[in-house]
């Protein structure tokens, strides 16, 4: 698996974290280890730009994600194969305000972890347009994201 993760943000990110997330998450989801993605964070013009020219919505956003050869989460039977699940872009900038705005607020990591999980769905085909999508994208999310937390806590443990 190639999870490759590139800072042009100007903030600093604990990338071992995302790395370990996403390591976390192909295992959850049973996605190949012979899939790819990159995570790319950039600074509020440069997510502003993409979110323009992608999405035609004026302002950063927190997550974009630019599926590539439409790969589905698999099972253990049937892993998903091989290939080139795309890109995920972030924003820590905009990450930071809204785990600051958050009720409760947390930390920007923590928000990180939510927005990579996130545009990792968006990868493999979850939407939240409609209610029920949502429900189960969301859902998923979640999941995740607590098998990711439990893992970190028995890592910290040693």
């Amino acid at each position: 698996m190639t999870i490759e993760i590139t800072n042009e943000s100007g903030i600093d990110v604990d990338e071992t974290v995302l790395l370990r997330l996403m390591e976390s998450n192909f295992s959850e989801l049973h996605i190949s280890p012979d899939a790819d993605v990159a995570i790319l964070l950039v600074d509020e013009g440069a997510m502003e730009a993409l979110h323009v020219q992608w999405m035609d919505e004026p302002g950063p956003t927190d997550v974009l994600s630019f599926p590539m050869d439409e790969l589905r989460p698999g099972s253990e039977e049937a892993p998903t194969p091989p290939g080139l699940l795309g890109d995920i872009v972030l924003c820590p900038q905009v990450a930071e305000t809204q785990a600051r705005e958050a009720k409760p607020p947390h930390p920007m990591q923590d928000e990180l972890i939510m927005l990579t999980t996130h545009g990792l769905l968006h990868l493999l085909g979850f939407d939240h347009a409609e209610p029920d999508d949502a429900a189960e994208m969301f859902g998923l999310q979640r999941d995740l994201i607590v098998a990711f937390t439990l893992a970190e806590r028995r890592r910290a443990r040693g």
